[in-house]
């Protein structure tokens, strides 16, 4: 991917750069620029300005709603969005279900779902793992039988990411048990006010409302919201996963740690006196990781182009994942350490050098989830042993 800018690139960034600038409203750059977490109301009004600029979805075909973006201007797109600390869309809807409506669904289905995920009208969550069925996605048991013009299901989700402020749920369910595991497998749309269908929160050691369980209990979904053929759920689950693993990839997360981490070791002072930027130690730390950063950035870029050339993402998607989701723990980690014991205030502020530190100790343990979800770190080393070295299995 060549990564030199023509003039209108550079134009087109200037451009962004003075519009998030200008959009962004004030109690959100406030929090942005503290490094702040941001809850899921923030999150869908920073949507609701982009869509209004047409720029909610920058890797959407123009023909679904999207800017029709080159893959040079997603990249500068999305650098001025981490560097002004904005918040990050719920990726649901814009980045996993919406791109599999586009690719498998009835001109029907994507006439009825595509304008909503565009709009923020209906906010998406995932119905992917259970609590016996996680890297083993295979072994869900969640069913769904046919009743004719609808199917009945029973079962449940776990870890359905803010579930309680979604309308609709896309699934994984169990629609028949002959034959390999894998070829049993639908993929529902369901939206949540259905009869029968529960969201319980669960509150994180992180003291975030991030994930709920999800039950279904005699719950009837109409046969139109079957995306995909029937019994082939998986090949889409896989499809998504792609997608979803390129989205772990965190670059933009782990820039804004490493900028944070930046800040802390300038204001935090050693036993000098001196602040820890200024330490020989830390300035090797933080380099080390920003390096090893950049190569994974670009790693990352080099797969974005080849789906802007309508590439849907394969087994190297997994690569991303793995190293981005351990660099995000890594940079995590950082931080806590340059903090030290202040880094265990958190919310309050209490012994905090400066604001945005109050937010490093939740961000820590929410993050100790990055190399379990979308595929557990080892259950992506034997894909990429099998589908990319071609090792064989032992």
């Amino acid at each position: 991917m060549d990564l030199s800018f023509s003039a209108e690139e550079l134009a087109f960034r200037d451009e962004v750069r003075a519009w998030i600038a200008d959009a962004m409203p004030p109690h959100i750059k406030k929090k942005a620029d503290d490094a702040g977490h941001f809850e899921m109301p923030e999150v869908m009004e920073w949507h609701k300005v982009l869509y209004e600029k047409g720029w909610v979805a920058p890797h959407w075909p123009k023909e679904h709603g999207g800017p029709g973006f080159t893959a040079t201007e997603r990249f500068l797109f999305s650098e001025e969005l981490e560097l002004a600390g904005a918040p990050i869309l719920s990726p649901f809807g814009l980045v996993m279900v919406g791109p599999l409506i586009q690719r498998f669904g009835t001109e029907e289905q994507k006439k009825r779902f595509l304008p909503k995920i565009l709009s923020g009208e209906e906010v998406w969550c995932q119905g992917y793992s259970e609590p016996n069925a996680g890297s083993d996605l295979a072994s869900l048991r969640t069913m769904a039988i046919d009743e004719g013009d609808h199917f009945v299901v029973t079962g449940q989700k776990t870890w359905t990411t803010y579930a309680q402020y979604a309308d609709w749920i896309f699934c994984l369910v169990r629609t028949s048990t002959e034959g390999k595991k894998q070829a049993g497998i639908s993929f529902l749309l369901i939206p949540l006010d259905t009869p029968g269908v529960e969201v319980k929160p669960m509150l994180t050691l992180g003291h975030t409302p991030a994930f709920c369980d999800t039950y279904f209990e005699n719950a009837k979904v109409p046969k139109e919201n079957l995306l995909g053929p029937l019994n082939g759920g998986w090949n889409l689950a896989k499809a998504l996963l792609g997608h979803e693993r390129t989205l772990v990839a965190a670059v933009g997360h782990c820039r804004r740690n490493v900028r944070l981490a930046k800040r802390i070791a300038a204001h935090q002072l050693g036993a000098d006196g001196k602040p820890l930027l200024e330490d020989p130690y830390w300035r090797e730390r933080i380099a080390r990781l920003e390096m090893r950063l950049r190569a994974h950035q670009m790693t990352n870029y080099r797969a974005l182009a080849e789906q802007q050339k309508g590439k849907h993402p394969g087994p190297e998607s997994s690569i991303l994942k793995l190293v981005g989701s351990e660099l995000v723990q890594q940079t995590d980690e950082l931080c806590m350490e340059l903090m030290g014991p202040d880094s265990l205030n958190w919310f309050n502020g209490e012994g905090a050098v400066a604001p945005f530190e109050q937010w490093v100790g939740p961000m820590f343990c929410y993050d100790r989830a990055t190399t379990i979800y979308a595929g557990s770190n080892e259950i992506q080393k034997n894909i990429i042993a099998k589908l990319i070295l071609g090792l064989p299995k032992k």
